[in-house]
């Protein structure tokens, strides 16, 4: 095929994919689903269906965050710093499910308002998470940053908690530092850029769909593991295996800090690696403890 034939050819293949595209007709009650259709997550959809028990949550809750981080490997980069929160010293672990917001504009008000009641929920996004979150799930929201809007306040909390939702992450701000801060809301941390007295203004425009925390993407589904030192989000799939190296992890550090306070052996023969005859010991005994 001659080259300006195939160019022709090519240039005629994109045009009726795109007229086919434009011809496509939304399926009815398609707009109005429950979340919002993503090609992306369709297309991943295959690779991340695992089940994630409560027990392997549970786990997470008990190791340190540091090893957990160390265990993801390549996904080390879905870390994000610098949120407040209203628990310190609590930590939250479950299900991402996200969601997006948009500065307000009264076309899109208006639209969103007929798309809430077309598929009868709540247009208040904090409202539609009491009404349909799961419990495990934990709310991850885009809005703005630091220069974004404020979701919720103790009420929307108190709402989403009794749904059995376990906290939120607000990349942008929340109300009520106060009431959230209560001991009420222990099991129920709120990690957000910052808090304000001012009413939220933006609007909740896709539910459950990928979305940008800090410099991080961020899927629903994700498991997220957060406490003061920062957050971290990864893919279901790995759940397991992020339990079994970071276990193996922090049992070669606990080995390491006993070596060190024997004082039998140099620094740099226990830490950072072992000495291939300290590997040797360490791995017997873990055989023996097997």
């Amino acid at each position: 095929m001659k080259k300006s034939t195939l160019l022709v050819f090519v240039a005629l293949t994109i045009l009726s994919m795109v007229t086919f595209a434009q011809d496509v007709e939304t399926p009815d009650g398609f707009r109005a689903n429950s979340a919002t259709y993503s090609p992306l997550m369709d297309m991943l959809a295959s690779s991340r269906d695992v089940q994630v028990t409560d027990a392997q949550l549970e786990a997470l809750e008990t190791l340190q965050l540091e090893a957990i981080w160390d265990a993801l490997g390549e996904h080390k980069a879905n870390y994000v710093l610098g949120l407040r929160t209203t628990q310190p010293g609590e930590r939250v672990v479950g299900r991402a499910l996200t969601m997006r917001f948009l500065p307000p504009r009264p076309d899109i008000r208006e639209a969103l308002d007929a798309l809430a009641e077309e598929g009868d929920w709540d247009r208040r996004f904090y409202g539609r998470a009491a009404d349909q979150g799961k419990p495990g799930d934990v709310v991850v929201v885009e809005l703005g940053g630091a220069s974004g809007d404020q979701m919720f306040g103790d009420v929307g909390a108190l709402g989403m908690k009794l749904s059995g939702i376990r906290g939120a992450i607000v990349d942008g701000g929340s109300r009520d530092l106060a009431e959230l801060g209560d001991s009420s809301f222990a099991d129920f941390p709120v990690f957000a850029r910052y808090f304000d007295i001012d009413t939220s203004k933006w609007l909740g425009a896709e539910w459950n769909v990928p979305v940008r925390i800090g410099h991080v993407t961020v899927l629903p589904g994700d498991i997220v593991v957060a406490d003061e030192s920062g957050v971290l989000f990864f893919p279901p799939q790995l759940l397991e295996q992020v339990l079994s190296r970071a276990r193996a992890k922090i049992s070669m550090e606990n080995y390491q800090r006993e070596l060190l306070r024997k004082k039998e052996h140099r620094f740099g023969e226990v830490y950072p690696v072992l000495s291939p005859e300290l590997l040797e010991e360490y791995e017997r005994q873990k055989k023996r403890s097997n």
